[in-house]
């Protein structure tokens, strides 16, 4: 036999090895997982596909709380918050790519998609308001932890959440959910003129931000991949401004908004003194939250994770696929034990 037969059938018989040994190993995890199926780190059995979606309503108080709820009732709970102007719509592709390891709640905030509230004079829509029947929903279905899902209006909805039950917070997943000024863009003009000069004229100027074409060409298609952004979204939010009364219930929310900045620094002491696990997904072609927003964060939480996406503010509609695979990761990792 020639010197190189003889190297090749030696190469050949190391693959060959090589090739059984990964069989082997491969049948043996498969024969393994038959026998154990996957645990989550809680000890809740993970799920080998998507969980069916259930949508619920909460009585709390004069306030009949809308919710989607996907996932085994013993698994980890992750609280979905929403922005404005949408509703708990905007994690529909979201809520099925969790369902399989985790408990998932998203909640319709009170002025938003289909909780019904009471109608504006007999109900105070601010952020404080928000919070508070947020937090009583929670304790209606018995939640005693949970993960926050921080977008938008979400953000300070969530972290007065936070602030009020600090030991129920297992980690906040921020996706273009601001708590610094180092977010706010220079698209802010309007509404801050609105905080500072609360006058008629002033709020009328802030109408602009409520009308179909913004909704759809600002908060939607801006930043977006081209062609990635389904009408869904956009045709539904502007569907629920257009109710009556939908128009100044959101004025008195843009107006509140300053009580949001205003605690500001509570949110960030609430990051140094209890350093939750946060991640950071952020649409970094927003218009409204810019990516400093995210990384600020880290001023406070050292460890914080930060990812920036090319996509625009509603980052869900384009890339929902690799915020469930960032989440899975950090939650995967950060509620162990």
């Amino acid at each position: 036999m020639q010197s190189n037969d003889i190297h090749n059938e030696i190469v050949d018989k190391t693959r060959r090895k090589a090739i059984l040994a990964t069989a082997i190993g491969t049948a043996a995890l498969a024969t393994s997982s038959m026998a154990a199926p996957r645990k989550h780190a809680s000890g809740a059995p993970v799920s080998a596909t998507p969980q069916p979606v259930f949508f619920r309503t909460q009585k709390v108080g004069d306030v009949e709380v809308f919710y989607r709820e996907a996932g085994p009732a013993d698994a980890p709970v992750i609280l979905l918050l929403h922005g404005f102007p949408t509703s708990s719509h905007m994690f529909r592709d979201l809520i099925p790519q969790l369902s399989q390891n985790y408990r998932v709640i998203a909640p319709d905030l009170p002025g938003f998609g289909q909780t019904k509230a009471p109608p504006r004079g007999t109900f105070n829509y601010s952020f404080d308001e928000l919070a508070r029947v947020i937090g009583q929903f929670v304790d209606a279905i018995g939640l005693q932890r949970y993960a926050l899902y921080i977008f938008d209006y979400g953000a300070p909805t969530g972290l007065r959440l936070a602030l009020a039950h600090p030991e129920r917070v297992t980690a906040i997943i921020s996706q273009n959910g601001n708590a610094y000024l180092d977010g706010f863009s220079e698209n802010w003009g309007s509404w801050q003129t609105y905080w500072r000069e609360p006058t008629a004229a002033h709020r009328e100027a802030c109408r602009d931000a409520l009308s179909p074409q913004v909704i759809r060409d600002l908060q939607y298609l801006h930043g977006a991949p081209a062609g990635r952004v389904s009408p869904d979204g956009y045709t539904l939010d502007i569907g629920y401004m257009a109710r009556p009364g939908a128009d100044d219930i959101q004025l008195d929310l843009i107006l509140d908004y300053r009580s949001n900045v205003a605690r500001y620094p509570e949110f960030q002491a609430y990051f140094r003194s209890h350093r939750p696990p946060l991640l950071a997904v952020w649409g970094k072609n927003d218009p409204f939250f810019i990516p400093p927003g995210a990384e600020a964060y880290r001023r406070d939480i050292p460890d914080a994770e930060i990812h920036l996406l090319d996509a625009g503010h509603f980052a869900l509609e384009t890339h929902s696929v690799e915020i469930a695979g960032y989440m899975r990761d950090f939650l995967g990792r950060k509620l162990k034990g």
